[in-house]
């Protein structure tokens, strides 16, 4: 676990961290933020509620749950998860915060996790996504991915971690 870097002006360091318990509080507020602004219509890899927030929080296990912190605050959350299921490609799923959004913090976050993904062996990744959920797609297919229809207006995105990253 990290304890931080105080940046000039006294603030804290912007943190990717594996989630434990010393941010269950944090995540459970991220996740009511996520709930009130309506984002478990588009973001729904489980309940956004503090429950869940305990639940992965103590959580053991071979998927990786990742916040994205500053100063003790959740900005943004992101997982790999599928491998305790005996899947080799991991399912990806990102969330900004929705007043940090626009400032590159999920494209941070996404090569943060696509790199946790490579040092675990994985090939590729993949991820579903609404279609409609433009400002997602345009980072997506900037990163790289390649989709494919599922129905309900979701796409199945995959991306070949044995690729150079995209910029």
């Amino acid at each position: 676990m990290s304890t931080g870097v105080t940046e000039p002006g006294g603030g804290k360091a912007l943190e990717i961290r594996c989630i434990g318990a010393d941010l269950e509080a944090a995540l459970a507020v991220f996740f009511e933020e996520l709930a009130r602004a309506g984002d478990e219509a588009v973001f729904h890899p489980h309940p956004l509620t503090a429950e869940q927030a305990v639940a992965i929080a103590r959580r053991r296990g071979a998927d990786l749950y990742y916040a994205l912190v500053k100063g003790g605050e959740v900005l943004g959350y992101g997982v790999l998860r599928g491998w305790e299921e005996g899947f080799a490609i991991p399912s990806l799923g990102i969330a900004i915060a929705p007043r940090h959004r626009g400032r590159g913090l999920g494209r941070l976050l996404m090569a943060f996790l696509h790199e946790a993904a490579r040092l675990q062996g994985a090939a590729q990744v993949r991820l579903k996504v609404y279609a409609a959920n433009t400002g997602a797609m345009n980072l997506y297919r900037r990163l790289g991915y390649v989709f494919r229809e599922l129905g309900d207006g979701q796409l199945l995105g995959i991306l070949d971690l044995s690729r150079p990253p995209s910029g």
